[in-house]
């Protein structure tokens, strides 16, 4: 039998879960150890299909909408990217058991945008159309307060002057690139445009590409673990691909690797999104290891410490 071929990996540190989603999930097992199964979360806790999977297995059960939660004492959760204000109103109305999961540092941009609406100024969000975050964001303001921008060509159609009083604020998840393309341009055009005193991308999702940046011109294909339809996922692939790598892919498990292409790479990147675990990471390296021989070498551009407290109606369950 022949030896398998060295395959040199580098690993990115940071990966996977951020504060935001560490917490989300606690808050959903917390609430089924404190209440019992279920418990109700509206739309996905947050955006990884395994995850999703474990917390049913568990007891929760995902809903879209509260009018699919039966009024029967059970708590439903809003998820990590946040919900426009109508629907915790719209629980309160139905004294539905209400815990918020949204994360911290996308609250500070709900906030945010009340501020500059309360102060007189039209908000621009910067971000991507239909998210759950930007449409969490969004509803914090009556309809028509916010207008969103995607790329630095939507500013040149924005409707505004130099006379108007303007803010912006952006979703947390974005390419940190894509995102300084669009703020320039909403600079340049509008000077007196009122910006986050830090700015609004989360310190996970900066994180991650800045890993990803560090080694992508320097490996043969890259790995992201991650689903499909999470936005700081998707980031890291594109992260990847315009910082030099000419194969990437996002997987969520080992069985979606595409091989073709991978037969005779001597290195490849490995990193996951915020809100994949790191199981599926390992799930990946064990399915690399049977075809190569692995050289891991992990690449750290920064070490978080970051935490967020459970809800006050949870904090009793934590020892």
């Amino acid at each position: 039998m022949s030896a398998k071929p060295l395959l040199k990996v580098s690993l990115c540190a940071p990966r996977g879960f951020c504060a935001g989603v560490v917490r989300a999930i606690d808050i959903v097992e917390h609430a089924l150890t404190k209440f019992g199964a279920p418990v109700y979360v509206r739309h996905e806790i947050v955006h990884n299909r395994y995850v999703v999977d474990e917390l049913k297995r568990k007891g929760a059960i995902f809903v879209e909408e509260l009018d699919e939660v039966p009024h029967d004492g059970a708590p439903v959760v809003f998820s990590a990217h946040g919900v426009p204000k109508a629907v915790p109103a719209e629980a309160a109305a139905r004294e539905l058991r209400a815990i918020d999961a949204t994360c911290p540092l996308v609250t500070k941009v709900h906030r945010e945008a009340e501020i500059h609406h309360k102060r007189g100024r039209k908000v621009i969000l910067v971000g991507h159309k239909g998210h759950p975050e930007v449409i969490g964001t969004m509803g914090q303001l009556p309809e028509g307060s916010v207008i969103l921008v995607e790329s630095a060509a939507d500013v040149a159609d924005l409707p505004f002057t130099a006379a108007d009083e303007l803010a912006f604020v952006t979703q947390t998840t974005l390419s940190v690139d894509d995102m300084s393309t669009v703020v320039t341009a909403l600079q340049q055009r509008f000077p007196q445009i009122v910006g986050p005193h830090k700015q609004d991308i989360c310190y996970a999702t900066t994180n991650r590409q800045e890993a990803v940046k560090r080694i992508a011109h320097e490996v043969d294909a890259f790995i992201v673990v991650g689903s499909p339809n999470s936005s700081n996922s998707l980031r890291l692939k594109e992260v990847a691909e315009r910082s030099g790598c000419t194969h990437a892919q996002l997987v969520l498990r080992a069985t979606d690797i595409d091989w073709a292409g991978l037969d005779n790479i001597k290195s490849i990147g490995v990193t996951a999104g915020a809100s994949a675990p790191e199981i599926l990471v390992e799930e990946i390296l064990a399915a690399f290891a049977e075809k190569f021989e692995l050289v891991i070498d992990t690449v750290t551009t920064a070490t978080e410490n970051v935490s967020f407290p459970l809800p006050r109606e949870l904090r009793d369950q934590v020892a």
